[in-house]
């Protein structure tokens, strides 16, 4: 069944810049802004579904522009603190593109979305593809991570499939948002893993002493 037949192509956004979001992947997120607290609310009333996209650097410094493709989340786990912020899981359903922003009197963004371009996003995860293609990937960026003092768990990512091991790897890479726009927006896993490797030829680091991911 392609999920996107269900999903409402009118959604609320949460625009967060470096921060992209893949399908059947899991991020907790730390709500504590009024229009955002307003729009949980409201999501939590209704289907539980939020858009997250990245914002461009132009635009209104309240309202900037906004990337062409993000992905809507399902708010999966709910808690609201002593304080009256909301801590938040949410898990992503599939990729959208963005079609026109709604106008409303809501604190919030609305946006009314196209899910046609990636509807294929439920299947990736069953692509054919080989966690050997992508080693080269995770021991430069294990170089890159050092590099920059980043800390991931390399064996919790080798017991993942290879959609889970590099969508994780794409949303916590140090890349810049432009880069990370471009890894949301690739079609398939092969793209991405191409995506990927022209990304980090561009960073000014010394690969040739690799070694196996521990």
């Amino acid at each position: 069944m392609d999920i996107s037949n269900n999903l409402p192509t009118k959604i609320p956004i949460f625009p967060l810049s470096n921060f992209i979001v893949f399908p059947d992947t899991t991020v907790p997120l730390n709500i504590f802004e009024p229009r955002y607290l307003q729009m949980i609310n409201d999501t939590m009333a209704s289907n539980r579904l939020i858009g997250m996209i990245q914002p461009k650097k132009t635009g209104n410094l309240k309202k900037p522009d906004l990337f062409d493709v993000g992905c809507v989340c399902k708010v999966i786990s709910f808690n609201e603190t002593d304080d009256g912020r909301y801590i938040i899981i949410i898990k992503g359903l599939n990729r959208f593109k963005k079609i026109e922003e709604i106008e409303s009197t809501k604190l919030y963004r609305e946006l009314n979305v196209d899910y046609k371009l990636y509807k294929n996003d439920e299947n990736l995860k069953q692509e054919n593809f080989e966690f050997s293609k992508i080693k080269k990937i995770m021991n430069e960026l294990k170089i890159l991570f050092e590099k920059r003092g980043f800390q991931i768990n390399w064996k919790d990512l080798e017991e993942q499939n290879v959609y889970q091991t590099l969508s994780a790897l794409s949303m916590a890479s140090p890349f810049s948002i432009v880069e990370k726009q471009i890894l949301l927006e690739t079609k398939n896993l092969e793209e991405r893993k191409v995506k990927f490797e022209e990304i980090l030829s561009t960073y000014n680091t010394d690969f040739t002493n690799l070694k196996t991911v521990q």
